[in-house]
């Protein structure tokens, strides 16, 4: 189905129905303060690997993002980090950002790789925050399959495109089509993975 959210004040309902679905073991495409994303719930492992099968990944392998709605969830699925990174996270998020981190054991097991990374996004966006506060734990993001971008801004046509593969569209207005940035913080030096929406300052 295609569901309207208003961008500025998601109506609860419509975030309830949203959530019920994702509780379900459903798969969304939702807007981010980015590009539109498809989502699950992390404890649904069906959709985990229904949304691999959409992207043609091994789900080990896939480059999939914890999507929060603040770093209160950071202690759950990221190892202990070290103070300066814990500042970077806090003056960056939300905003459109990607943080590559040391994974806890919490993690799903169906996404545990040998790198033992996550991806953390902290979206700035009304719609994605609500959906995430209502289920109170992330949901799994990945980006939509194929290259062609423009196709991705438009959830009438996203609909049209993934209306068999998909449970719900949300339709929170046009959305952009630059993705976020990707800094990897397991290494000594952060290292820009991605240069993407989010402005990172040159190294020296």
């Amino acid at each position: 189905m295609l569901l309207h959210i208003h961008p500025d004040n998601p109506q609860p309902r419509q975030i309830k129905a949203v959530v019920e679905c994702l509780a379900r073991g459903g798969v969304i495409i939702y807007p981010t303060d980015t590009i539109y994303g498809l989502g699950c719930d992390i404890l649904q492992h069906k959709a985990i690997e229904k949304i691999c099968r959409l992207k043609k990944v091994d789900p080990k392998k896939a480059q999939l993002s914890f999507i929060c709605n603040s770093l209160s969830h950071l202690s759950d699925y990221s190892k202990q980090l070290p103070t300066s990174t814990y500042r970077i996270l806090k003056e960056y998020l939300p905003g459109p950002y990607t943080f590559i981190l040391p994974a806890s054991k919490m993690v799903p097991k169906i996404l545990q790789s040998k790198k033992d990374t996550i991806g953390l996004r902290v979206p700035d966006n009304n719609i994605a925050q609500a959906i995430v506060q209502e289920l109170g734990r992330p949901i799994l993001s990945a980006s939509l399959p194929g290259e062609n971008i423009e196709d991705y801004t438009d959830p009438e046509i996203m609909y049209e495109n993934f209306m068999n593969e998909v449970d719900i569209v949300v339709d929170g207005g046009i959305g952009g089509i630059i993705p976020s940035t990707v800094i990897d913080c397991t290494k000594d030096h952060y290292e820009v993975i991605r240069k993407g929406l989010g402005e990172w300052p040159e190294e020296e």
